[in-house]
């Protein structure tokens, strides 16, 4: 790095491993090119992806995410912060607004460029890092939902309910008038009532698939019941989406399990399949309204430090956080903090 170049912080990988291939290091901040706004980032959150790509698993994934290295050197995914500078053609934001998103990588650096049609101005009424855990999360509840076709009226199941997904998706099918019933273990029963849920199924007690009520609608999240075991909870023509879950193993991971439902979907009268979010400012500023008007609220386990940022995802991996955890990237960013060095206002 020349003595020209600006230097920030950043969690680096190099490898495929455990939580300690994570580096912090300094490198170079990046410069915005056309179309992109430079963030200076406050928080960002850790995610599920996040554990699988510093894995590098399931190995099925690896023609996407890298075969031998990871693909993106810079992990993280969530960020909420201060727009910095701009690229040429930028419309939507100026130097100095507070903005949220889902980026393709570069969630936990000081520094990252996003294309300015995944960010969203911030939500007033939340702090940087309460913001820094909505946007994928949120974001996947929401699509995931309207892929299921949900309705007000509906019977919605949601499997995995306390996480980060599931504790939004309870919310988000609530505001949009479904009847909804989350699954989640017995210390997250309490939680999941709390945002709403008309009804909470304890996993470690009861069988969600075998003891009577149908769906029209099943998000699964969380857990590794099988597609054709989640048909003997859908109604005749019900819709089972799948995003992500647990188990399958090294090679396969959930893959299989999802898989397997597209290929049972064409030969039964429910739809069944797959669902992967995609970044998007339209469905971000949706979420900013609800949260501004009291309909949604993130649920956050604890906030750790840049440097901490291994640690936050060795938690994730667990499998057993309730809703996000948070990283604080800048905590010393504030108001008064907000002011762009002129020579980045605009490039």
């Amino acid at each position: 790095m020349t003595e020209k170049q600006v230097a920030m912080r950043a969690i680096t990988i190099d490898r495929y491993g455990p939580p300690e291939v994570l580096e912090l290091e300094d490198v170079e901040r990046p410069i915005p090119g056309e179309g992109e706004v430079l963030v200076r980032v406050a928080a960002g959150s850790a995610n599920p992806r996040d554990w699988h790509f510093m894995r590098g698993l399931p190995y099925i994934a690896r023609p996407q995410i890298g075969l031998r290295k990871p693909k993106f050197r810079f992990p993280g995914s969530d960020i909420a912060g201060v727009v910095e500078a701009l690229g040429d053609g930028v419309t939507r934001f100026a130097p100095g607004d507070e903005v949220f998103g889902h980026v393709e990588s570069g969630g936990f650096s000081e520094f990252v460029c996003a294309p300015e049609g995944v960010l969203a101005r911030k939500p007033a009424n939340l702090t940087f890092e309460e913001a820094a855990v909505v946007p994928l999360a949120a974001t996947t509840a929401l699509q995931g939902l309207r892929r299921g076709g949900l309705r007000a009226g509906h019977q919605v199941l949601i499997v995995g309910a306390s996480g980060g997904v599931g504790s939004f998706a309870v919310q988000i099918a609530r505001a949009l008038g479904a009847h909804v019933t989350g699954v989640c273990s017995t210390g997250n029963v309490d939680l999941v009532r709390s945002l709403g849920a008309d009804e909470v199924v304890d996993y470690t007690r009861e069988d969600f698939t075998a003891f009577g009520p149908r769906y029209d609608v099943i998000l699964q999240i969380g857990g590794t019941t099988s597609a054709r075991a989640c048909r003997r909870a859908l109604k005749r023509n019900g819709v089972l989406v799948l995003s992500s879950g647990d188990g399958g193993g090294r090679w396969f991971g959930p893959m299989g399990r999802i898989g397997a439902s597209m290929l049972l979907s064409p030969f039964v009268s429910q739809k069944l399949g797959p669902f992967t979010a995609k970044a998007s400012a339209e469905d971000l500023d949706t979420i900013r309204m609800m949260i501004e008007t009291g309909g949604l609220r993130p649920v956050m386990e604890r906030t750790y430090s840049l440097s901490e940022t291994p640690e936050a995802i060795r938690q994730v991996e667990t499998g057993h956080v309730r809703g996000k955890l948070a990283v604080s990237v800048r905590p010393d960013l504030s108001r008064a903090d907000h002011a762009s060095e002129p020579e980045l206002a605009r490039r």
